[in-house]
């Protein structure tokens, strides 16, 4: 997790305008992992590191088929810089680490390549970890690791859960990709061009990081455990990978049981890959509503969890 510094510090001069989106490269202890920068006008309020699933890259929050729904630009409309990360194994790091990393090892990463970012950025009033599927994996392992001086604020993630649901717990267990259906749910939930602008967002999934897919529910209850921020879990309306009955979503909230805050909630007119289609802005508003509520000094405080 990148420190807080006690005051910003002065970015490079860019000549971009506020809320470009532009490719940055960040030093994870020697490894290079690439990134999508988009940054707003003046010092930023917060930094928001966004982490994408597998199979994906950081492309996936700067959806191409229509600008409006990209997390990078509205983000840094609303005074936040967004960093996208490619995860371990992925875009530039996929040439050195074609077999990717576990989900430990990419937390050492993820949390060296934001102190570095960190030494060359402002970052506001601490770090928000917005992530989805696999990424949500990550998430909650950084999370876990983060002490007081990281300037940890929230954790939200779309698309992760505890347990699988039946149909794709036995095509993790037996290596299976699972079909298409269950990745995106129906078409008519992403705009017209969605998949030709969306190609070079797709990315293999490293063998190493899938070998982590089988153990998840018995790691989600440890990790949970040790997340002391508010934390924010979505459901697409035809999410197809997770158990979503009430008892589990039940166990879900209660396995957080350091955090003043947990809300669970569902996303209508989403498909998993909720960032690519038409709720994608909608999603997004709400996750920077989050945020934002995060941000009050009361939401440090103690609390209960709810959903």
């Amino acid at each position: 997790m990148a420190p807080i510094p006690g005051a910003p510090v002065a970015g490079p001069r860019r000549e971009e305008p506020a809320g470009a989106v532009r490719e940055i490269v960040l030093d994870a202890a020697g490894l290079a992992l690439s990134a999508l920068l988009s940054e707003p006008a003046g010092v930023p309020r917060a930094l928001v590191v966004a982490v994408h699933g597998g199979g994906m890259s950081a492309g996936y929050f700067d959806g191409q088929a229509r600008p409006e729904l990209s997390l990078l630009r509205l983000g840094a409309r609303l005074g936040y810089t967004v960093l996208a990360v490619d995860r371990p194994g992925y875009g530039r790091s996929a040439a050195v680490l074609p077999e990717g990393l576990r989900v430990a090892e990419q937390t050492v990463a993820l949390r060296a390549a934001l102190a570095d970012f960190a030494r060359r950025h402002p970052v506001g009033r601490g770090v928000f970890l917005l992530a989805h599927s696999f990424g949500g994996k990550l998430a909650l392992s950084a999370a876990a690791q983060a002490t007081d001086g990281d300037g940890l604020l929230g954790v939200d993630i779309s698309g992760c859960g505890r347990r699988y649901a039946p149909g794709a717990e036995e095509d993790v267990r037996r290596g299976r990709a699972g079909d298409r259906r269950r990745h995106w749910g129906p078409l008519r939930l992403y705009p017209p061009g969605t998949f030709r602008a969306s190609a070079g967002t797709v990315a293999p999934m490293p063998a190493r990081e899938a070998a982590d897919l089988v153990s998840w529910p018995g790691t989600f209850d440890r990790l949970a455990a040790r997340v002391r921020v508010p934390v924010r879990v979505t459901f697409a309306e035809h999410e197809l990978w997770w158990r979503q009955e009430d008892a589990e979503l039940a166990a879900l909230a209660a396995a957080f049981t350091a955090c003043p805050r947990v809300l669970l909630e569902r996303q209508p007119d989403a498909g998993h890959n909720i960032s690519l289609g038409w709720a994608a802005r909608a999603y997004h508003l709400r996750a920077l509503a989050f945020l934002e509520e995060c941000l009050r000094p009361a939401a440090a405080g103690p609390g209960g969890a709810g959903h």
